[in-house]
């Protein structure tokens, strides 16, 4: 039990008090710099649970060898002719395939009380939305580092070098961030993060195996051979092996920007909206 007296603990109450008012109030953080350390809470996320990034790093690797070595063969005669269509591909699959889970992220943070906590700090209302998505694109620059580390390690060489393959990366990370506004409505609607990547892996899969990653469209019937054309996937994956073949195709480019920055122009603000009615 405290032995203070109730006089000795109001002085102290006041001298607290005066020690507070006499000193400048702290200035409020900016915009970037809470986004930032928002951004960085992700890192500290995997930090102390680096079984997050096994989706990241071994699940690119699993894919590139199963497709590369099982349909390689069959597909365009040799693994090694088929490693240098499908690798660009895979860059594109394996990172927004890393996008879903900005949703279920976001939801966990829903689900458990913690963006309570954050309503309360006076801070700006975007910055754990935005600093979140940032933290992730982090995670696509892993995923895709990985991707062409392995493609290397087995015998890919992209015409476009280093530049090339750089490039390629940093578009398909573009396009992710884009496209992670999507999920991120999707975490703030579902009542689970169980919901929301059932729901997002559905909604990923069928548009990422319908497009030109695996097979030149060209083979395929007409009607399904023009939906994957249109598809923005497929316009993706071909700027991407534009890129690394060292001959960009500004216009395949060009639709993968415009098609990134319209989907952060619609569902940015829509999470913000549902972001503060949560």
């Amino acid at each position: 039990m405290s032995t203070a007296t109730p006089a000795t603990g109001t002085a102290d109450t006041l001298a607290v008090r005066r020690a507070i008012a006499s000193t400048a109030r702290p200035p409020r953080p900016g915009r970037l710099s809470t986004a930032l350390t928002f951004g960085w809470r992700g890192m500290l996320k995997v930090k102390h649970v680096p079984e997050q990034l096994l989706d990241v790093t071994v699940t690119p690797v699993m894919f590139v060898l199963m497709f590369t070595y099982l349909f390689g063969g069959a597909i365009a005669g040799s693994t090694a002719a088929y490693l240098q269509y499908i690798l660009p591909g895979m860059l594109v699959m394996s990172v927004l395939f890393t996008t879903v889970y900005s949703g279920v992220s976001l939801n966990t943070d829903l689900t458990k009380g913690v963006v309570d906590r954050f309503r309360s700090l006076p801070i700006w209302r975007p910055a754990p939305l935005l600093g979140s998505l940032l933290g992730d694109s982090v995670r696509y620059v892993v995923a895709g580092t990985v991707i062409i580390v392995l493609g290397l390690v087995l015998g890919y060489r992209p015409e476009g070098g280093a530049p090339g393959a750089l490039a390629a990366l940093a578009l398909v990370v573009v396009f992710s961030f884009g496209l992670s506004w999507v999920f991120s409505v999707l975490g703030l609607l579902m009542r689970s993060p169980n919901a929301v990547m059932n729901a997002g892996f559905m909604a990923i899969f069928p548009l990422t195996f319908l497009s030109n990653v695996f097979v030149d469209p060209s083979t395929l019937p007409g009607p399904l051979a023009a939906f994957v054309d249109v598809n923005p996937i497929s316009i993706l994956a071909t700027a991407s092996r534009s890129l690394m073949s060292g001959a960009p195709d500004a216009g395949a480019i060009t639709i993968s920007l415009v098609v990134a920055a319209a989907l952060a122009l619609v569902f940015l603000p829509l999470t913000t909206r549902l972001y503060r009615s949560r």
